[in-house]
């Protein structure tokens, strides 16, 4: 199966769900609470920003998501499975089939190719590497990089190596994409090609796709924004700078 397939209509599903999560930190002799009582759902093929400052949280609520640490209370779950009641090795697994995890660092291994570090999630889940590279091949076409699939990474633009990571994060089928700061590296024409390209993979691929950022432009390209201010989700009025009126004192 590949990409294309995705273009059918697709029924609504709840790909994750938020439930009255926090997260406390321990940092010196002080408990930081990083996540307080969030909780929000994410239908499938929804593009979803999750903005805030520095600090705000944000990423350590993708972490959450990612499984990659758990919460301090509270449940999240994908395709209703929760993440807190798996073992450790069921855990992996489901992280390695089932979440498309992309960082800022790309984190590529230098030493292999475009296509084969976009097979590795597949070799590492035992999957001869013949056998993947055609869909890598594919991936990286629709990454507007076939051209580029027999480079190391160390040859590629900074706006190439994410379009790799993307495309590593998609291998396997059914993948939610989580995405930290896609953009935070990158200069603004590269931004605008990857923010493109992650439109194009929720609207007529139905990927599911989260990505946390500080950059507000990225509001135009998603379907729903979640700000998050001080470990919560802010309400509207958070949301909104009410502009000063000349003349007037505050």
């Amino acid at each position: 199966m590949n990409m294309e397939a995705n273009k059918t209509i697709h029924s609504p599903e709840t790909v994750v769900k938020v439930d009255q999560v926090f997260k406390v930190f321990q940092r010196k002799k002080n408990m930081v609470n990083a996540i307080e009582n969030v909780s929000f759902s994410i239908q499938s093929g929804t593009f979803v920003s999750i903005m805030g400052a520095s600090g705000s949280g944000k990423s350590t609520l993708l972490h959450l998501m990612a499984g990659l640490t758990p919460p301090t209370s509270g449940k999240i779950f994908l395709w209703d499975k929760s993440l807190s009641d798996m073992k450790d090795n069921e855990l992996t697994l489901f992280r390695r089939q089932k979440i498309g995890i992309v960082f800022q660092n790309y984190n590529l291994l230098p030493t292999m190719t475009a296509a084969e570090n976009v097979c590795l999630p597949k070799i590492i889940d035992k999957t001869r590497i013949n056998k993947v590279m055609p869909r890598a091949n594919e991936l990286l076409d629709i990454m507007g990089l076939s051209h580029r699939v027999s480079h190391r990474v160390d040859e590629l633009s900074g706006g190439e190596q994410q379009r790799v990571a993307i495309a590593r994060a998609l291998i396997f089928e059914n993948s939610l994409l989580l995405l930290d700061e896609p953009t935070g590296n990158l200069d603004s024409r590269n931004g605008e090609q990857i923010l493109k390209l992650l439109r194009q993979l929720a609207t007529e691929f139905h990927r599911t796709i989260i990505m946390v950022t500080h950059d507000a432009k990225t509001q135009s390209y998603s379907d729903e924004n979640i700000t998050i201010h001080d470990g919560k989700i802010a309400t509207e009025s958070e949301n909104v700078s009410t502009p000063e009126i000349p003349g007037s004192k505050n």
